[in-house]
């Protein structure tokens, strides 16, 4: 039996502190309604798509920092965008940054849903690869204190089953790392949604601009080919109260080729049919991990965090 199902990434341009999460949210109901209008089901938003990047900037008020969370979600602000999606019948994933209480002690997450078409949320990922540092330094172009403001999450890399597919979630630097995509794909993820905000500049050395798309691509496009899985990867990009971040949004096939990607760094939808049937013979053949894995021979992915030379 066929399993195909049309899916969009909606890519969102600079949003600047200025700007009013009501003013975002329209933004996003609009790209919600041409995502549908394209006939997709499913539409993948951007890492943090409520605010600008703040992690950039240096804060010691709490209070100044908190106001970039949400407390509940949905909200009054972004209640507009789950009633679309009800009306519409479409599901999405959504990034934001989430402040909550356990044990009575606030956290901080960089936190992405899992929306059904029915405007319900049924998954929830809170951000583990944490990028950057914790302490503030002057002499950068800007700060990258994912460190200082984020806990790191504790949910780990779950799926969830959705409209006849298994999707997975993760955020921005998650997508560099290898286990993210595997801890998933060992789970029989078929989707994997995710948002990010890459600065153009990296802070700590100096490299080449065109890398910074070139890892990005690869990233997706390897976890992808290696997990026999579609990947949907949204950008908030362009230049953000004056800091530039890349676009290059993209939806990679579980063969690692690039089925869309955007071509502006504004508000863009690109879309595709996914072939979820492509992932189910790569899953047979190629990547048929209960024939062809030697788990006895990857202790050291557990029991070491950082690399040592032994020799």
């Amino acid at each position: 039996m066929s399993r195909k199902m049309r899916a969009a990434v909606a890519q969102l341009g600079p949003i600047h502190r200025v700007d009013s999460r009501d003013a975002v949210v329209r933004r996003l109901v609009t790209l919600l309604r041409e995502a549908h209008g394209q006939g997709a089901c499913f539409v993948v938003f951007p890492e943090l798509a409520l605010t600008t990047f703040f992690p950039r900037w240096w804060m010691t008020d709490q209070a100044e920092i908190d106001r970039y969370f949400e407390r509940e979600m949905p909200n009054t602000a972004t209640r507009p965008l789950f009633e679309a999606a009800k009306e519409l019948g479409i599901g999405f994933y959504l990034g934001y940054a989430e402040l909550t209480e356990e044990r009575g002690e606030a956290r901080h997450y960089n936190t992405s849903i899992l929306v059904d078409p029915a405007g319900r949320i049924v998954g929830r990922y809170r951000k583990i690869h944490l990028p950057g540092h914790s302490e503030h330094l002057p002499q950068a172009p800007f700060q990258h204190l994912e460190k200082r403001y984020f806990d790191v999450g504790n949910d780990g890399f779950r799926v969830w089953r959705m409209m006849d597919a298994v999707f997975g979630m993760c955020i921005c630097n998650d997508r560099r790392w290898p286990e993210t995509y595997r801890v998933m794909g060992l789970q029989g993820v078929e989707i994997v949604a995710l948002g990010y905000n890459t600065p153009v500049e990296n802070i700590h050395d100096r490299e080449p601009e065109h890398l910074r798309m070139f890892h990005h691509l690869l990233s997706l496009q390897a976890g992808a080919y290696q997990n026999a899985a579609w990947v949907l990867a949204a950008a908030k990009c362009g230049a953000e109260d004056g800091f530039v971040m890349i676009g290059g949004s993209a939806i990679v096939a579980p063969t690692g080729e690039i089925a869309a990607r955007a071509l502006t760094e504004g508000d863009e939808v690109i879309a595709t049919t996914l072939d979820l049937e492509l992932g189910d013979y790569l899953r047979r053949a190629v990547f048929n991990f209960a024939k062809h894995r030697r788990i006895e021979h990857y202790n050291l992915i557990t029991s070491r965090t950082g690399a040592k030379t032994e020799v």
